[in-house]
């Protein structure tokens, strides 16, 4: 087995992987790993854009205030404060990168003010965006600067498996446990080697993959959370996965998202009588918060029997949407379906994870040497619910301050001496070639039942019997794929299969409904269970 060290150790490609990695190349060596290559994540699928204080009628405090209400009492408002009031200055350092966002344009040329959308649940115009490609944008521009850094390698097509602590080497040890790297898999050779690092920070996205209907990319699969948990980190609020409103429905495009900011210029949300449904629901209308809006499209589809709702966007001509929302625009166009024309048919899917990886401001695990930043990651800024485009604020943020904190303890942290066993592959696998195909057949029926048993509207019913079929899919795997010829497709069922094991669980301990997370069988909020769920 091959053993490779460097000074950090990140795993992920997204901007919160990207960005760690660029401010901790001034302390020393840094490894990026990735499953695929650089070209894909959640990071560049963001459309709306990202939320900071940059003008002069807004300000921290009403930003903080619309994230604590949208968090619906489970933010931790110190770390909310803490990210918000250092917004302005991540936004000057992606400039100083080369990110060129919008800017208004005054008599058909551009200016030098920024041009600022609006999203639900957002009191101002905040929302610095590209077009509707801002987190391509910016990971374009960001990523650029990490292949140009002398102290940053990236390896693509390496698959992060388990974590390497000091206790599961010398299990006797009465030392502080740390977190010492990771073992990988490389996807091409099937060869297993191990990072080291002084350092290793997860980010490595969310886990939108365990439900059937999701915006986010293939590659979704709650790998960094499913190898934290396993090493011993305390993981927090699975149960607040945020169906984003309006995903296309379509054949052609299950994962293409529609921007909430197209409501926020004014797209309406309809039902097939061409109802303002919305109305009824929430004085905000179709610019309610995010989880008001998908409960009140699943409640509006279940009471019709409907597949869909629709966007309606004729409340400007399509010169409007063409020139602001571009992609968006052109891919509908693709499809048949003209913005600014007709109504335009959506469908809720799950979208952003607001737990994670318990970690303070710093990006701090359990586990010392071991961050958690991006989506992996439960820092208290979304709490019950994320404020849509905070995540990218926070995907810049919590890299900054986690890497100033280590600048200010660089003597802590220090290379594990000595050699590393090679993993452990003795599992009880004994599944023949042929039945590999029942892997696929696995994948699938964990992401149907999250989705029917654990998705927008919950009950003690639906949960338990999740529970029940989730336990016999991880005996399964136990029992016919454990340390049995290691693939990808092989290593992601695993994770997903125990991220929804996880879900279901914080789901069952919570007996309230909050934020994100609704139940017929205990619909009210209830102050005294106002607290992270955590496992």
């Amino acid at each position: 087995m091959n053993t490779y060290e460097s000074d950090f150790l990140v795993i992920g490609s997204g901007l919160s992987g990207l960005f760690w990695a660029l401010k901790a190349s001034e302390l020393g060596k840094v490894t990026i790993i990735t499953k695929a290559d650089t070209s894909e994540g959640n990071s560049l699928w963001a459309q709306g854009g990202i939320a900071a204080v940059v003008e002069k009628t807004d300000s921290f405090e009403n930003h903080t205030r619309d994230t604590l209400v949208a968090g619906a009492g489970l933010c931790n408002e110190a770390v909310v404060k803490a990210i918000i009031e250092d917004g302005p200055a991540r936004i000057v350092d992606l400039i100083n990168m080369g990110v060129e966002f919008d800017t208004e344009k005054i008599n058909n040329k551009s200016s030098d003010e920024l041009s600022l959308h609006k999203e639900g649940g957002h009191s101002h115009r905040r929302i610095l965006h590209i077009d509707d490609t801002t987190g391509a944008g910016i990971h374009k521009v960001v990523l650029k600067r990490v292949l140009e850094n002398k102290n940053i390698k990236v390896i693509g097509h390496t698959f992060a498996v388990d974590l390497i602590t000091a206790k599961q080497l010398n299990p006797n040890s009465i030392e502080e446990d740390r977190c010492i790297g990771c073992y990988a898999l490389d996807a091409k050779t099937s060869e297993i080697s191990a990072f080291k690092a002084k350092a290793t920070v997860i980010a490595a996205g969310g886990a939108g993959k365990v439900y059937l209907y999701t915006s986010n990319w293939s590659g979704a699969t709650g790998d960094g959370i499913a190898m934290a948990k396993r090493a011993g980190a305390r993981i927090a609020n699975l149960e607040f996965m945020q169906f984003h409103p309006t995903c296309l429905f379509h054949p052609s495009a299950r994962n293409f998202l529609i921007s909430e900011a197209l409501r926020g210029e004014g797209a309406t949300l309809r039902n097939y009588k061409g109802e303002d449904f919305m109305k009824k629901h929430h004085k905000l209308g179709s610019l309610a918060p995010r989880d008001i809006v998908a409960r009140s499209i699943d409640a509006e589809m279940k009471s019709t029997g409907k597949d869909n709702v629709f966007l309606d966007t004729s409340n400007h001509p399509k010169e409007f949407w063409q020139e602001g929302f571009p992609a968006i625009y052109n891919k509908c166009k693709s499809l048949g379906f003209s913005l600014g024309e007709e109504q335009i048919p959506v469908v809720p899917a799950a979208h952003y994870l607001c737990g994670g990886i318990l970690t303070d401001i710093h990006g701090q695990t359990d586990i010392k040497g071991l961050f958690a930043v991006g989506e992996s990651a439960a820092t208290g800024l979304h709490g019950a619910n994320r404020l849509a485009s905070n995540s990218l604020l926070e995907c810049l943020v919590v890299p900054q301050k986690s890497v100033e904190f280590i600048k200010g303890n660089l003597d802590k942290y220090n290379q594990h001496e000595g050699d590393v066993p090679a993993l452990d592959l003795s599992g009880e696998g004994k599944a023949d070639e042929d039945e590999l195909i029942v892997i696929a057949h696995l994948w699938d029926e964990v992401r149907r039942l999250m989705w029917n048993y654990v998705g927008i509207v919950r009950s003690d019913k639906r949960l338990t019997r999740a529970k029940h079929r989730l336990q016999n899919i991880l005996s399964e795997f136990n029992d016919y794929y454990a340390g049995y010829n290691m693939n990808t497709d092989i290593l992601e069922l695993r994770n997903i299969a125990m991220l929804a094991d996880l879900t279901v669980d914080c789901a069952l301990e919570r007996k309230e409904s909050r934020g994100i997370h609704f139940s017929l069988d205990y619909p009210e909020t209830k102050e005294e269970l106002c607290k992270d769920t955590i496992i």
